[in-house]
């Protein structure tokens, strides 16, 4: 296809602010779909986690044909600790639609998706989503993106980027903020007049930079990358290259071509300059390496991915219910899965500890994390995982230095004197307080590791109207110590079934996470202790059978229902003494020290060695 009919865009935004239901829209109008065919909702996200969730996790392309022209289109994840997905999309293209909320306005991820874009100077088109919503505040909202573009040093042509009007639930965009629309169309026309066809010539040497890849069962390893200049074809031999380490050349014959038209692929013989191509038969090519011609090896620099903060250590599982529910239970296993998901993932990093069961995986975030750690799971890995930790530097002087994120919190005014006081507690500066309604938007500097474990206790304190969302900002000087968590844990006395005596009896002391006929073993964790150090209790208490009887004495029990814990949530909880069992079918909060005893004598040492 002629490189000037080519139009390659990525939507990048922050977390819910609409990306996928706007794709969804585009593709809808486009032509993708018949006008028969049942479309649902966010049909980008094919993966089972991400329509679970919803959210996107995983960058997807997808192409529209409009009139005479060809727009590839790459939904983008909007949470930040899925960042490095969003980096690697903006390499293969020539524009950005940067998608913004009427009402929440640019956001910590809108900022940190468009400084990239910004960087990579690419063509920007500001749509302004969810135009429909009741407390819309448009003309506020574009002058918060005017406000971002400024302070990120954006160049004359950037800061007169078109807006667009729009709402991708009712389908509709429009040029005019006092007009609405009636389709996408005036979206369609700006990016063909104001998005660039691709660069490159067709004539010079083949350079295609891989930025993705995929898994075929039949095919195996597919690299996904725009063209940058020449072509490619089938049965072609070409060179692997990579811009780090020159020296290192492969080469190999193309098996097979795809283009992705709607969002399926469609086998090709040769795709030209500008398009996003679909390659097989590589080996086992990696993202950031260079497919080039034979003669003329000449890999490409590919885009820096921003530095894991937070790691955790996962181990083989040691629990007294080991290897009963996982497939894949050994450190082989454990191991080779980790590595493999670093070669797709570029913001993951594995590390071997002095341990052989044992491996230090850093990430971005929490989230990026659980989702590795769900997913495993779900695959019948079974294994344990400690506390996340924030990666600590030290600058020339020695001095401790931690990551800092900024964080905005949107909750209503009744409750900013809570919200205000829990920040002080976890280290957090107040940079900004403004009131939108009825409602009041915070902006923090706070460390890291003080948002730990605060989500589920932030939705309690607003009553789960408060919106928060963080970004990292950089390192900076350790802040001091921050208690992780206020409560303590009720800890299974012995091993066996959970007794609705026991239970009634342990409710008492807390909130149970376990039901009757749960299994445990003595050191599994079984609720909470609202007064803050730990308390053994027997669930699986029965009651003494006598020939006495007492009036009440047999009253039915009343059970309270168990908190329910997600990964997410036992991962919050976790503190330094414990770990996480992940098997296939449970989640079990545990402690390192099963042993009472042990574990006794090991926080009286630890008491006495920090006096």
């Amino acid at each position: 296809m002629d490189k000037q009919k080519i139009r390659n865009i990525a939507i990048i935004a922050h977390v819910d602010h609409g990306k996928t239901s706007l794709v969804n829209e585009l593709l809808k109008q486009g032509g993708v779909f018949r006008s028969n065919q049942e479309v649902g909702d966010r049909v980008m996200d094919s993966n089972e986690l991400e329509r679970e969730r919803g959210i996107t996790i995983l960058a997807k392309n997808a192409s529209i044909h409009y009139r005479d022209y060809k727009i590839n289109v790459i939904d983008t994840p909007g949470h930040t600790d899925f960042g490095g997905e969003v980096e690697r999309a903006l390499k293969m293209v020539d524009g950005v639609l940067l998608v913004v909320d009427s009402f929440e306005g640019t956001m910590p991820q809108t900022r940190f998706v468009l400084e990239k874009a910004l960087a990579l100077n690419l063509k920007v088109i500001v749509v302004i989503n969810k135009i429909d919503r009741p407390d819309a505040r448009i003309a506020e909202v574009e002058d918060e993106v005017l406000e971002l573009m400024f302070d990120l040093n954006a160049n004359d042509d950037q800061l007169n980027s078109p807006v667009i009007y729009a709402s991708a639930r009712l389908g509709i965009a429009s040029k005019d903020k006092d007009k609405q629309g009636t389709d996408m169309q005036p979206l369609f026309e700006e990016i063909i007049n104001h998005i660039p066809a691709p660069s490159g010539d067709e004539t010079k040497p083949l350079q295609l930079l891989v930025s993705n890849t995929e898994h075929s069962d039949f095919l195996g390893k597919l690299a996904v990358g725009k063209i940058e200049n020449g072509k490619i074809s089938v049965g072609q031999m070409v060179a692997i290259a990579n811009y780090f380490e020159p020296e290192k050349v492969e080469r190999v014959r193309v098996q097979q071509l795809f283009i992705y038209d709607g969002m399926k692929k469609v086998e090709t013989n040769e795709v030209t300059t500008g398009d996003i191509a679909c390659v097989a038969g590589l080996g086992d090519i990696m993202i950031g390496d260079t497919i080039c011609d034979t003669e003329n090896v000449e890999p490409l620099e590919f885009v820096k991915i921003s530095e894991p903060s937070v790691e955790m250590t996962f181990m083989v599982n040691d629990s007294p219910f080991a290897g009963k529910e996982g497939k894949f239970v050994t450190s082989r296993h454990l191991r080779e899965r980790l590595y493999k998901e670093t070669i797709r993932d570029l913001s993951l990093r594995v590390e071997d500890t002095d341990s052989t069961e044992a491996f230090r995986v850093r990430g971005r975030g929490e989230m990026h994390l659980s989702i590795l750690i769900e997913n495993m799971r779900r695959e019948g890995y079974e294994f344990q995982v400690s506390m996340p930790k924030v990666l600590i530097k030290y600058d020339d002087a020695g001095k401790k230095m931690e990551p800092i994120d900024k964080l905005v919190i949107d909750v209503p005014e009744e409750c900013v004197g809570t919200v205000m006081s829990k920040m002080g507690v976890r280290k957090g500066d107040l940079l900004e307080m403004r009131p939108q309604g009825s409602r009041t938007r915070l902006e923090f500097l706070i460390p890291s590791r003080g948002l730990f474990g605060y989500k589920s206790e932030f939705m309690t304190d607003t009553r789960g109207e408060g919106v928060m969302s963080s970004v990292h900002y950089g390192y900076d000087y350790y802040k001091g110590e921050i208690e992780r968590r206020q409560c303590g844990a009720l800890v299974a006395h012995e091993t066996g079934e959970c007794i609705g005596y026991g239970l009634a009896n342990a409710q008492e002391r807390g909130t149970l996470f376990v039901s009757p006929g749960d299994k445990v073993y003595a050191g599994m964790i079984v609720g909470e202790n609202p007064r803050g150090d730990d308390l053994v209790v027997n669930v699986c208490k029965r009651k003494q059978l006598t020939n006495m009887r007492a009036a009440g004495s047999d009253d039915a029990l009343h059970l309270i229902p168990p908190k329910k814990m997600s990964l997410e949530k036992s991962i919050e909880f976790l503190n330094d003494d414990e770990l996480l069992e992940v098997t296939p079918q449970s989640i079990r909060l545990r402690k390192i020290i099963l042993d009472h005893d042990k574990r006794a004598q090991a926080r009286y040492r630890a008491k006495n060695a920090n006096k």
